[in-house]
């Protein structure tokens, strides 16, 4: 009794799996070449129904399936990039406004105007400390506990998170209704002189496992302009 070429000895139907099968198809590459007329034999089931089809046909449907998922892919990807070049323009445009304040005094509130403004932002402030003389009676510049100023300059990144009762939340216009924080630290150099507390009533606003790639562009460039304001040394 002869063998099909390639297949091992006969050992009967109940010797053989589906996975010698499938293994002998993924190594014999010649075997639909020498037994073309399979391919439009084979019958599958859709799985847009019971219905059965070919093999090309299943094919085909694999294949739209898949192109269907790397336009959704795509159409995605095109959508976070608009997203962000939002973003940048309307980061651009707070830096722009702050490069062409002159008086250093009205920077803070010119970063607090400008974020709830552009990045419709509901409640923002900030405090900074070891400001210089004339500006030390100024709001912004009103006491911070040292431990406030320790939390602050623990923070390698900007926190994303729950209101869990920070003491910068109380530095908002109504604290009792942020759900949600963003504190970004302000920092010239190794030394930290300040905090950017951003807060939401929407509790996902600001979520602990956000990117904060723009919060810390937002917070270097509140940084850089605030220096002006820090004692000199």
């Amino acid at each position: 009794m002869s063998n099909t070429p390639g297949l091992p000895p006969a050992q009967g139907v109940q010797g053989i799996t589906e996975a010698d099968i499938a293994s002998y198809l993924a190594n014999t590459p010649g075997f639909f070449e020498r037994h073309a007329e399979l391919l439009s034999t084979v019958q599958l089931t859709s799985p847009h129904g019971q219905r059965a089809v070919s093999l090309q046909e299943r094919q085909m449907e694999m294949l739209r399936e898949r192109i269907k998922g790397l336009e959704m892919r795509i159409v995605e990807m095109i959508r976070h990039g608009q997203e962000n070049l939002a973003i940048a323009d309307r980061l651009h445009r707070t830096t722009r406004r702050l490069l062409v304040t002159t008086d250093p005094a009205l920077l803070p509130q010119r970063i607090v105007e400008s974020l709830k403004h552009e990045f419709m932002i509901p409640q923002a402030a900030l405090r900074l400390w070891n400001i210089g003389g004339e500006h030390a009676t100024l709001p912004f510049a009103e006491e911070v506990s040292d431990d406030a100023k320790a939390f602050t300059a623990s923070l390698t990144m900007p926190y994303c998170g729950v209101n869990a009762g920070f003491e910068a939340a109380r530095w908002l216009d109504d604290p009792s209704t942020v759900l949600s924080l963003a504190l970004l630290p302000l920092r010239q150099g190794d030394t930290c002189f300040g905090l950017l507390v951003l807060g939401s009533p929407d509790p996902t606003r600001y979520a602990a496992d956000m990117g904060t790639d723009f919060l810390m562009r937002i917070g270097d460039v509140a940084s850089a302009a605030l220096s002006r304001l820090r004692v000199a040394g």
